[in-house]
């Protein structure tokens, strides 16, 4: 294979992408994300849900108890956008709000059975496209994905993704 345009890892040839090679690659993430997010919109959408509060189930999933603050960062939005979503998830019993233990001005979240059933049913249908992507790319290709996705996320947000790696080990 040559790899006079994307070299190895020492990073030296990636200076020698084109405009054209990139803009490809941009392309592709924007086509890819919108299969990404296309089936579970289907599901949110029959309950008039959207893609912020896909992703608070997500998170509250991924780490139960955490606080609406550790929340609030991981997502990056506004505390009043935050407090609309969480509204609704808790208002239709999707989600539990709990009172800290030592601190009680902090509120700990927790999907509900109903929450963990919704979230299951949104991270199959994704899980589904993935495997099936990753089944058609080939090992090598998964972890390039990876380690290009890792490369593109912000200092602040890298720290964060490492530390839900290291939650689920």
């Amino acid at each position: 294979m040559d790899r006079s345009n994307t070299g190895g890892h020492g990073g030296e040839a990636l200076l020698f992408l084109t405009d054209e090679q990139l803009r490809k690659g941009i392309e592709a993430m924007f086509f890819a994300y919108r299969g990404f997010t296309a089936d579970p919109d289907r599901i949110l959408a029959d309950l008039a849900y959207g893609r912020a509060h896909h992703r608070a189930i997500h998170f509250i999933n991924r780490a139960p108890g955490t606080t609406v603050n550790n929340l609030l960062n991981i997502l990056g939005v506004t505390k009043q956008s935050l407090n609309r979503v969480l509204r609704t998830l808790i208002a239709d019993g999707l989600v539990k709000s709990t009172v800290g233990r030592r601190d009680k001005r902090e509120r700990h979240l927790n999907l509900t059975e109903a929450g963990r059933a919704l979230e299951q049913q949104l991270s199959d249908a994704q899980r589904a496209r993935m495997r099936a992507a990753y089944r058609d790319a080939g090992p090598d290709a998964v972890a390039g994905f990876r380690t290009v996705l890792e490369a593109m996320m912000d200092p602040e947000m890298r720290t964060s993704y490492a530390r839900l790696k290291e939650s689920s080990t």
